[in-house]
């Protein structure tokens, strides 16, 4: 697949903050501006917010023209480097039809976010534009204590390097889903505990595969389906698919649903393999993993490659995932790279 990759940033660069979907940011300032203030200090960037980034949750909810046009000022300026959502939602669905796709193919910068941020994903995609599955202002560069070290590194490897990112590693310094009171100024400086690190889970297969990357939040792709911005499976061809779900925490039926709507759409029979996030909280790990094998039973694909469990989504911390570049899976030494940059 073949994606035009926007520049590797560089300390001294300018980066646009903004809401896409829930206004989060504007409801917590003081979170807003720990995250502000981890940009600035540990990546060297110049922070600013786009115009309507710290308007009211309602404001922003009532205005998704205005997002939109957040989105294509912060394309159409020059000096911007890349942009950062703040947080994700429910609803970034609704600034699609106030989209002008050709503002992003002319002007192709870093983006970055996850969970609803997967709109603005195929928004880019349809543009013919890398963009990059990660964390966002108020969830990685706010955590409560400090940034982890596995996702500064990660940052790093992605948006400032323009070499193939390589083997990418699962997290060993431990992973959180604790939930501590993000309106308590006060928690601000605790850390989270941490729960005991584990290895990724190499479920399925015994061979190595490579693939573009394409994949989001489960429940966001569903919000998709049936959209302009919908793949053809073409696309989906020879990818590898990367999928993760939301603090909701859906039953592992809905897992099981989604799945065999990918399998009747003829889309799992022709990519190479799958990458499952851990699910918040560990919550259904097991049952996930046996709703993958069960989906994949049902179409005869019991050899294709498939890793549960991997440190991306809706846990902490997480490593960037950038869409449409190249990865492989090696289920023979248990490993996992992407085997291209994300940016020139």
């Amino acid at each position: 697949m073949k994606l035009i990759k926007p520049k590797k940033l560089n300390k001294g660069d300018k980066v646009a903050t903004i809401s896409l979907s829930w206004g989060g940011a504007g409801e917590l300032l003081h979170r807003y501006k720990q995250g502000k203030k981890q940009l600035e200090e540990t990546f060297g960037l110049e922070v600013v917010e786009t115009k309507n980034a710290l308007k009211s949750a309602k404001w922003i909810y009532e205005n998704p023209k205005a997002r939109a046009e957040d989105l294509m000022e912060a394309f159409e300026d020059k000096s911007i480097k890349a942009i950062i959502s703040n947080i994700g939602g429910e609803d970034s669905l609704r600034i699609l039809k106030h989209i002008d796709i050709s503002v992003i193919q002319k002007n192709p910068k870093i983006f970055l976010g996850f969970s609803d941020s997967t709109i603005t994903h195929y928004l880019c995609l349809k543009a013919g534009l890398c963009s990059f599955y990660g964390t966002s202002l108020l969830v990685g560069f706010a955590e409560n204590g400090g940034m982890h070290k596995y996702q500064i590194d990660d940052l790093f490897n992605n948006l400032f390097n323009a070499n193939p990112i390589g083997e990418v590693l699962p997290n060993k310094e431990g992973w959180t889903s604790e939930r501590l009171d993000w309106f308590d100024p006060t928690l601000l400086t605790q850390k989270r505990k941490l729960e005991t690190a584990k290895e990724w889970n190499f479920i399925q297969g015994n061979s190595i595969v490579q693939g573009h990357l394409l994949g989001g939040c489960m429940e966001v792709l569903e919000f998709l389906k049936g959209t302009d911005y919908w793949l053809n499976a073409e696309i989906w061809k020879d990818s590898i698919l990367f999928f993760e779900t939301s603090e909701d925490m859906p039953t592992p039926a809905y897992v099981r649903w989604w799945l065999r709507n990918y399998a009747e759409q003829g889309i799992l029979k022709n990519v190479k393999g799958i990458i499952f996030a851990r699910p918040y909280n560990n919550t259904y790990v097991a049952e996930y993993n046996a709703e993958i094998l069960k989906v994949l039973a049902e179409e005869n694909l019991t050899q294709l490659p498939v890793i549960t469990e991997m440190d991306f989504g809706h846990t902490c911390p997480t490593f960037t995932i950038p869409f449409g570049v190249k990865a492989e899976i090696d289920c023979i030494k248990n490993k996992f790279k992407i085997l291209e940059s994300g940016v020139e």
